[in-house]
């Protein structure tokens, strides 16, 4: 199987989930938000469907 590179960013995920709930009648606040794109996250994560990898560890090399 491929390998492919795929990167999910949980603004994206609190924006998308802002603009589905709002056409469904709802009004999520910010809080919420964040709260259901960390879920989210968390879930992609537990079902090994990305791998977390942290930009910053790129950086602690030349530090």
């Amino acid at each position: 199987m491929k390998e492919i590179e795929v990167i999910i960013d949980t603004e994206e995920i609190a924006e998308f989930f802002y603009n589905e709930l709002t056409k469904r009648g709802y009004v999520p606040g910010e809080d919420e938000l964040g709260e259901l794109a960390d879920i989210t996250f968390d879930y992609l994560l537990n079902k090994c469907i990305i791998d977390e990898d942290n930009e910053d560890d790129e950086f602690d090399e030349f530090e």
